[in-house]
């Protein structure tokens, strides 16, 4: 089973369509991916960061600022090396965010 979905379309190229007859496809002519909209595996930076927000928001981290100071007390850093700023993350999440570029 493939561990990301090597056919996705990132949203620059997709065009906008509206919900209906002929937009949704047909379950039995596609192959069905694990991870639907993953367009490529996760790096072992990705995989840290995301294990680390994930322990933050189930302790009930909420603030950009916690979540930046818990970024840097638990030593997962931005990908510069540098520790996180509240810039620094925004920045890089919206780079995350944003497929295909």
């Amino acid at each position: 089973m493939l561990k990301y979905n090597s056919n996705l379309k990132g949203r620059q190229d997709a065009e906008p369509q509206e919900a209906g007859k002929g937009t949704i496809q047909i379950p039995s002519e596609i192959e069905n991916v694990a991870w639907q909209t993953r367009g490529e595996v996760p790096s072992d930076y990705e995989a840290a960061l995301t294990d680390a927000l994930e322990e933050m928001f189930g302790a009930g981290v909420e603030t950009l600022s916690d979540i930046v100071a818990g970024l840097n007390d638990r030593k997962v850093l931005a990908p510069d090396g540098a520790p996180w700023t509240e810039e620094s993350f925004q920045t890089e999440i919206k780079r995350l965010g944003t497929p295909f570029e």
